[in-house]
């Protein structure tokens, strides 16, 4: 299978992490792609990437007009102009491996969502852990995140099968609330074992502190409110209830993580809460 892949990047305060980002992009083994980045700081990204010679034609800017007006409604400019068949995420601070999008686009021939393992890094390139790593596999939506524990922004769908849009009013987690919205129209996602989308994790993704932690909570809260509501329709018969006892899981590892934390400096949440599943499965 062959089409154009539009890949939808935010930028906010992106300087430091852009030229990465744009280079993974300009680096796959898959041609076929527009990346679409959308500056929500007033940045001027297309001068800020010329001058590092990383302009490349398959490349789209916009802007929200806006600062901080945040992800969700930055990706939705993208999402709203695009004509491709496939799109995928990527954060400013995060790139992809060489041959995830031909990887993708392969799977993409038999499934409407393709999800992938990811490698967590420090922003200087230390691996903290895998994420979804294993065998090949396809995914139900009631178990899914008992294996992509974390992190669901490595995603590449088909938009003929399966669309959806970003909330703007959900205060976190807002890439799990779109795949749950994705999952109306798809029944799960092929998953690839192997990491193919780098993740670093900024200090404050790293310490959880203040503010992190409640809004995290407060949106796990919210889609759990959702799902129990029937609020969000999935074609998997037992979705909502899978994905609803993982969230009631993982608001229960909020609760006992600043404890785990202070016995075990440094203490990763999906090492936390990997247990926790493991004890439920």
């Amino acid at each position: 299978m062959t089409g154009t892949v539009a890949i939808i990047t935010p930028a906010f305060r992106a300087e430091d992490w852009i030229a990465a980002c744009v280079a993974s992009v300009r680096a796959q083994t898959y041609p076929d792609w527009q990346h679409w980045i959308v500056s929500d700081d007033g940045v001027d990204y297309e001068r800020l990437l010329a001058n590092a010679g990383l302009l490349d034609p398959r490349q789209r800017f916009r802007s929200t007009g806006l600062t901080g007006s945040g992800a969700s409604r930055t990706r939705n400019i993208g999402l709203n102009q695009l004509d491709t068949p496939y799109a995928a995420t990527l954060d400013a601070d995060d790139r992809f491996k060489p041959h995830k999008l031909v990887r993708a686009v392969a799977a993409l021939d038999s499934s409407a969502i393709v999800s992938m393992a990811i490698d967590e890094l420090t922003p200087n390139g230390k691996r903290l852990r895998l994420v979804g790593d294993g065998a090949d596999q396809m995914l139900a939506a009631r178990r899914y995140k008992w294996v992509n524990l974390s992190m669901d922004s490595m995603i590449v769908w088909d938009r003929r099968k399966t669309d959806a849009r970003f909330d703007p009013d959900l205060p976190n987690m807002n890439d799990l609330d779109f795949l749950l919205r994705l999952f109306e129209r798809a029944e799960g996602t092929w998953h690839i074992g192997e990491p193919l989308h780098d993740y670093l994790k900024l200090p404050a993704s790293l310490s959880n502190g203040a503010g992190v932690t409640e809004r995290m909570i407060a949106a796990k809260r919210e889609m759990l409110r959702r799902l129990e509501a029937g609020e969000y329709p999935m074609k998997d018969p037992r979705g909502a209830e899978g994905m609803a006892q993982f969230l009631r899981i993982s608001l229960r590892a909020e609760e006992t993580y600043p404890a785990a934390l202070a016995e075990r400096a440094g203490l990763l949440f999906e090492d936390h809460i990997e247990p926790m599943l493991r004890a439920d499965a």
